[in-house]
């Protein structure tokens, strides 16, 4: 069964129209600009009606635009381009006017001079004014306001934050001894339908304001002018905060996530909403100090404080260190969990509470949050299965697993880290359980996250599988893989990964 995610309608005519990227006020905006160029070239009595219908709509468009959502950077030249051609495009109204109050001998000389000056002032112009007006959708096309896919399973999806703090660790990022290490967890859940127009979730925070926060923190962090992914933060998700969890009274199995370097617990918002949709509880973490930028209950960010220091060395030692404390946040939120599922005696219930499957939790991470997936389930026995999207495996290699691990990774090539396969490779073949490594063919680094829904479409960043296709893959065969471990639903496992690209398998015997 497949149904719409509830207030999928409402919100997306207002964003941006699929397959465009502009939404239909900029849309009007681009149609008038062009039409304002090419009023110009019109025989002489329809440009006139032309040039005003087309400033009737250029202008207001721009104005609510400005007024409502703000007017997006890709936007800027089209609006430049329509204000250059606004004035000769209402210049035949204008010189009707005077040659109706001028006298004869006047009016003959002031159409001669017009004729003449047409085809060197009108058709470069026009040329440049098309060329700027063209610059807005393409720049639209490559930094657009993400279209989330909509969820495939039968479960409406709702989403809701907390932030939990461990009484047993303190914060190793400062020197405060009284500084208690803080997680901030976004839980994405199978929701009852919201009524039809309910607002959807913001995607990158609960508000806009945080959203734009987190924007501009991702977009330092890889040294991108933060005004380029400006339509990042006006992006609404298909999820609705705090919806009512879905009736039954089946208990959900559950997906921790942990997000690459500089990541934030949004970046794989896609792929939790195609579990939650399914029936699964993704709950992913933003680790202070290591993610971009986390915005505290209280108000106060923590950016991240993390850094490569160039020494090939140093820099492996540090990422084991922080993978080993975010493995230790993994650890902490599934007893967070378990609590929330089974509260302690004067808690309050939680309307998760009884719902949590904790006895099959699964744990997955991007990149380096991958690496910290790998290390909590050595660490954690009672983790169910393991996913690593393409990520090193940092850290100890021993204990060896003894989970389920699927590994999803890129296409091996001489850019590649040498190291990187073997050392993967090495941590599946010693798993005490059978282990999966899929190659994407078209896949990079990115493709394993939301990026390829927001970013310029270049197979170096997001891959070459496209931005509907990208999540499609990613989602499909971590459910399948969830669904075998996770539920034991019979089916051959092997096969359904194998259609997705190269698969390696490595059963426990040794065998492949």
């Amino acid at each position: 069964m497949c149904r719409r995610t509830p207030g999928a309608e409402h919100g997306q005519v207002n964003e941006t129209i699929a397959g465009l990227y502009l939404s239909p006020l900029e849309v009007l905006a681009l149609l008038g600009a062009v039409a304002l160029v090419m009023a110009r070239w019109l025989p002489a009595a329809a440009r006139p009606p032309v040039a005003l219908a087309a400033g009737a709509v250029l202008v207001p468009s721009a104005i609510v635009l400005g007024v409502t959502s703000g007017i997006r950077w890709q936007m800027s030249p089209v609006l430049a381009g329509g204000a250059v051609a606004l004035p000769f495009a209402l210049s035949p109204l204008w010189r009707s006017t005077l040659l109706r109050s001028a006298g004869p001998l006047r009016r003959s000389r002031h159409r001669h001079t017009a004729r003449r000056a047409r085809w060197w002032l009108a058709l470069p112009g026009s040329v440049v004014c098309l060329g700027l007006i063209a610059t807005g959708p393409v720049a639209a096309w490559a930094f657009p306001v993400p279209v989330f896919p909509e969820p495939s399973g039968g479960d409406a999806v709702g989403t809701r934050v907390v932030q939990w703090t461990d009484p047993r660790r303190p914060e190793t990022f400062t020197a405060d001894p009284h500084d208690l290490r803080t997680v901030v967890v976004q839980l994405w859940y199978p929701a009852r339908e919201s009524p039809a127009g309910a607002r959807r979730a913001p995607y990158l925070g609960r508000t806009e304001r945080e959203a734009r926060t987190v924007s501009r923190a991702l977009a330092r962090g890889v040294g991108l002018p933060d005004f380029l992914i400006d339509g990042v933060p006006r992006a609404r998700t298909r999820s609705v905060f705090d919806a009512p969890v879905a009736g039954g009274a089946g208990r959900f199995p559950v997906v921790l996530f942990s997000p690459g370097s500089g990541g934030v617990r949004t970046q794989n918002t896609a792929w939790a909403e195609e579990l939650a949709s399914h029936g699964y509880v993704v709950a992913a973490l933003d680790h202070p100090y290591d993610s971009a930028a986390v915005v505290l209950a209280d108000g106060r960010t923590i950016e991240a404080t993390t850094a490569s220091s160039g020494d090939r060395d140093e820099d492996a030692e540090l990422a084991a260190r922080w993978t080993a404390v975010r493995a230790a946040d993994l650890g902490f939120v599934r007893g967070r969990l378990e609590r929330l599922d089974r509260p302690d005696p004067g808690e309050g219930a939680d309307p998760l509470t009884g719902r949590l499957d904790t006895a099959r939790v699964a744990v997955a991470g991007h990149s380096i949050g991958g690496a910290a997936a790998l290390q909590a389930a050595r660490q954690d026995r009672r983790f169910a299965a393991v996913i690593d999207l393409d990520g090193y495996p940092h850290g100890p290699a021993s204990p060896a697993l003894a989970q389920p691990t699927l590994a999803l990774t890129q296409a091996i090539t001489p850019g590649t880290d040498p190291r990187y396969l073997p050392r993967l490779t090495e941590a599946l073949r010693l798993n005490t359980a059978t282990s999966y490594r899929l190659t994407v063919p078209g896949a990079a680094h990115l493709t394993f996250m939301d990026g390829p829904l927001y970013l310029p479409p270049v197979p170096s960043i997001v891959g070459s599988l496209g931005r509907t296709r990208s999540p499609r893959v990613v989602a499909a065969t971590t459910l399948a893989f969830l669904d075998a471990t996770l539920r034991h639903e019979p089916g051959d496992l092997a096969g359904a990964l194998s259609a997705y690209g190269e698969l390696s398998v490595y059963a426990p015997d040794g065998g492949r």
